[in-house]
């Protein structure tokens, strides 16, 4: 798709998604966003909690969906034959898995040998836990992050789901597809992929890993960036609301102190004043409300800023010139990131059911009799 100037910039990239939870979709929807033709691949027969209708999520926005029987043979033939179409299949099951169905990286690369194949899991593909269970918690668990997240004389706190299933792994597991996709440029063959939440997760901290053997990071919540500090941490306003400060730099935060009126606090060079001036920026926001510290801190150095929730983010006048949400059919999403300048994107509609799969391989004659089998929904 176009946005008035040049076409997306993966058109013409067929991509097979197996529906799954989170990280998979999140990747097809990264590269549906810039013009990928993203096929999601549903379970036939529907299993408990999954409909055979599509989904409303975000993540299959600009996606066309199909229903599969993959433990027929008649199935896995049929998707061998839309793999055979595709530059890239994105596969989320347990090790061992694709392969017991017959649709593993040699059998669709034999049919194929310009296929990406995308492997997205939380342990890996290998290693003693690979055939074992887990949820981003887990990962993250044992990545050594989430050990880092939490305040002071507190539990470790996990930031939702972020950083092992959308960051560490939809969002990597995209980058290696593209990674894959400009090799093959050059070989004329495709990879294979495995992308690990644990590993993703680990790689996202690595600054964070050299300061603390390099003796600059100490335990959780006493540290620079992670609410240790009183000039990087959030503070409650007389409305119950809340604002962000991160006035890091001696001039932001000059100005943070000259905004506030305290211009008699102690040193903050000093860490042993960090208590004393934590609790007098917290009674100072706490004196007016966050409408009023907005007012005060426009336009300003200061590096304050409202915390928003998620119903008034779209409102911002930032977010709002800029474009960041918008609305696909009532609901309000986030657009594609980052942003082409002159580049078109992908489509954001809900994700719709695709009838002719003719230009991926099965014409109308072949999918009728696989429909009337009910192997293809």
């Amino acid at each position: 798709m176009s946005d008035g100037g040049r076409p997306a910039p993966l058109t013409g990239i067929r991509v097979l998604e197996l529906a799954g939870l989170a990280p998979g979709p999140f990747a097809g929807m990264m590269l549906a966003d810039h013009g990928a033709e993203v096929l999601r691949v549903d379970r036939v027969p529907v299993v408990a909690g999954q409909g055979d209708r599509p989904r409303r999520d975000v993540m299959d926005r600009g996606k066309r969906t199909i229903g599969l029987d993959l433990k027929s043979p008649e199935g896995v033939a049929a998707f061998k034959e839309l793999a055979a179409h595709a530059d890239v299949v994105i596969e989320v099951f347990r090790p061992g898995v694709a392969e017991r169905l017959g649709i593993g990286p040699d059998d669709l690369r034999a049919v194929n040998e310009r296929l990406v194949y995308g492997r997205m899991t939380g342990w890996g593909q290998d290693g003693p836990l690979a055939p074992t269970a887990g949820h981003d918690i887990d990962y993250i668990a044992i990545a050594g992050v989430l050990s880092m997240l939490g305040r002071e004389g507190g539990k470790p706190t996990p930031p939702i789901n972020i950083i092992g299933d959308f960051a560490g792994g939809g969002l990597m597991l995209a980058y290696g597809i593209l990674l894959a996709l400009f090799e093959r440029e050059r070989t004329g063959r495709g990879t294979v992929i495995d992308a690990a939440m644990v590993d993703g997760a680990a790689l996202l901290f690595s600054m964070f890993y050299h300061s603390a053997q390099a003796g600059h990071w100490g335990p959780r919540g006493t540290n620079l960036l992670d609410t240790g500090a009183p000039m990087y941490d959030t503070y409650e306003t007389a409305d119950g609301r809340y604002v962000a400060v991160g006035s890091l730099e001696p001039a932001f935060w000059a100005e943070l102190v000259d905004k506030t009126g305290l211009t008699d606090l102690p040193s903050r060079d000093d860490r042993a004043n960090w208590p004393e001036i934590r609790e007098r920026l917290a009674a100072a926001f706490k004196s007016r409300t966050r409408a009023e510290w907005e007012a005060i801190f426009e336009g300003s150095d200061a590096c304050v800023s409202p915390v928003l929730d998620m119903g008034e983010a779209a409102a911002h006048p930032h977010n709002a010139a800029r474009g960041t949400f918008t609305q696909v059919n009532g609901v309000t999403q986030p657009v594609p990131a980052p942003r082409l300048i002159g580049g078109g994107r992908g489509d954001l509609a809900p994700a719709t059911r695709l009838h002719d799969l003719s230009s991926w391989g099965l014409p109308a004659g072949r999918a009728d009799a696989l429909r009337q089998a009910g192997v293809l929904a």
